[in-house]
């Protein structure tokens, strides 16, 4: 299994995993897959084939299960995306204020289709299918962080931010 962490990369993972396993009985490290997970995210940008096998070895369960969980959840990402992940909400209170055409402003600024990432793989666009914020609709998520009552004006200054 080639290394998914560099020498500092991997001391961080090591530290921080070793801290959030504390939170967890030692019979059950399995419950921490997910922050195991979240927090080689925050680490790569991304969860490789064999950061996924070294969480099992972690957390001694089955690499299958690790994968199961990583390609489950839509805020985890087992595929390289850019440097900053743009998630549109498209629920039915987002599209009745507009999801729809805030996605398809985002996707003509762009360049791209919801899904993909620029060439300069400084974004990448996704569909999210719920980022329970009805109430302040349309709403997106720019790396992790919420924006509501959006408009294509408040949309292209959120980009304009962007390194």
């Amino acid at each position: 299994m080639a290394a998914p962490f560099d020498d500092p990369q991997q001391r961080r993972f090591d530290e921080e995993l070793a801290r959030l396993l504390e939170r967890f009985p030692p019979d059950r490290s399995q419950a921490a897959m997910l922050p195991a997970l979240q927090l080689a995210q925050r680490i790569l940008g991304w969860l490789p084939p064999e950061v996924l096998e070294l969480v099992a070895a972690r957390l001694d369960v089955p690499a299958a299960r690790v994968r199961e969980v990583a390609t489950f959840y839509s805020m985890l990402r087992p595929s390289p995306c850019g440097r900053h992940v743009v998630e549109v909400c498209t629920n039915l209170s987002c599209s009745l204020r507009g999801a729809e055409t805030l996605l398809a402003h985002l996707e003509a600024k762009l360049g791209v289709r919801a899904g993909a990432t620029t060439d300069d793989k400084r974004v990448t666009l996704r569909e999210a299918e719920c980022l329970a914020s009805c109430g302040t609709a349309p709403c997106l998520v720019v790396d992790e962080e919420l924006h509501e009552n959006l408009t294509p004006e408040k949309v292209d200054r959120l980009l304009a931010r962007l390194d």
